[in-house]
């Protein structure tokens, strides 16, 4: 395997667990060997190339989710790697299907400025104000050289020339991400809480939200708001009273809002369920997979040209 100079990798993607890094290494079109690390870094990571790009791949420690741990991740990617144009967010996320997106499980939520907000915005963070709790945690957009690239993926989906079904089918190979691995998607009201099992063989099946089957089985990309807090959202009722609050949220998550001050970036989520109490671990690793297809999609519509003309993270966030 090749092995490079910290100065030659330009792209930052971050991981909260592990089957979501396993899911990026498996797009990875060539993989590097490791580079020599400071004693003082506590990241450990993954190098390689996704068409003209250099990546450097982490993952959160095991069992350190949340905002702050991505944080601490991000600040100390940022610092060894001083060349990196900008971040990836990518992983596994909760979905909030509604009248007005038809989210199922596996299809990919990608934050887009809109409704007055950046993409992102972070739901648990507020401030007291004499008329009550104010809601302050409104983040900054995504690059602009990442929105560019994802007008220009819109464009080419609209077309019919979408190649996520061939990225996707790269994890093919490995049991664990297949489709046929996931079980039913299965949604329930919003305010009917799950009956304490293994699964959801005792809930009420009257409960169950009927949706049309979709004519095709490639999961579907959603382009909007995506709510990030420190806490996993595990109720309906709550899950629909934030996304109400905000306007219509496509997902939730627990690590993008300690990115975004620090390190600029895209957050992409494959769904593996639906943020209420019915939610279970079937669906993650298929999940992670499509979320990772996608962003390497999206790579590859960007330009390396583009990508050296660009302010580094670093010179970015002073």
């Amino acid at each position: 395997m090749r092995s490079l100079r910290p100065a030659d990798f330009t792209v930052g993607w971050i991981s909260a667990l592990p089957i979501e890094v396993a899911a990026a290494q498996e797009m990875l079109d060539e993989q590097y060997s490791d580079l020599p690390q400071d004693s003082d870094n506590a990241n450990i990571y993954t190098f390689g190339r996704m068409g003209e790009h250099n990546v450097v791949l982490a993952c959160l420690p095991a069992g350190q989710t949340g905002t702050n741990s991505a944080a601490a991740v991000a600040t100390q990617m940022k610092s060894t790697f001083r060349m990196i144009r900008f971040g990836l967010m990518v992983g596994i996320g909760g979905g909030v299907p509604s009248e007005e997106a038809d989210i199922r499980l596996g299809d990919i939520i990608v934050s887009q400025p809109g409704k007055g907000y950046g993409g992102l915005i972070q739901y648990d963070f507020s401030k007291t104000t004499p008329s009550g709790f104010e809601r302050t945690g409104f983040l900054s957009s995504p690059p602009q050289i990442l929105l560019s690239a994802v007008a220009k993926l819109q464009a080419r989906h609209s077309r019919g020339q979408s190649e996520l079904s061939i990225h996707i089918s790269k994890l093919g190979k490995l049991p664990k991400f297949a489709r046929n691995q996931t079980g039913d998607d299965i949604l329930f009201d919003g305010t009917y809480n799950h009956i304490k099992s293994n699964n959801c063989t005792s809930c009420d099946i009257s409960k169950i939200v009927h949706r049309e089957a979709r004519m095709e089985a490639v999961p579907e990309v959603h382009y909007g708001i995506i709510a990030s807090g420190n806490q996993v959202m595990r109720y309906g009722i709550e899950r629909d009273r934030i996304s109400s609050e905000f306007g219509g949220v496509l997902c939730f998550e627990m690590e993008a809002a300690g990115l975004m001050k620090r390190f600029p970036c895209l957050v992409i989520r494959g769904i593996c369920d639906y943020a209420d109490s019915h939610k279970n671990k079937k669906w993650q690793a298929y999940a992670a997979g499509t979320a990772a297809a996608y962003t390497k999609e999206l790579l590859l519509v960007v330009p390396a040209m583009d990508v050296a003309k660009t302010q580094t993270v670093e010179k970015a966030m002073t």
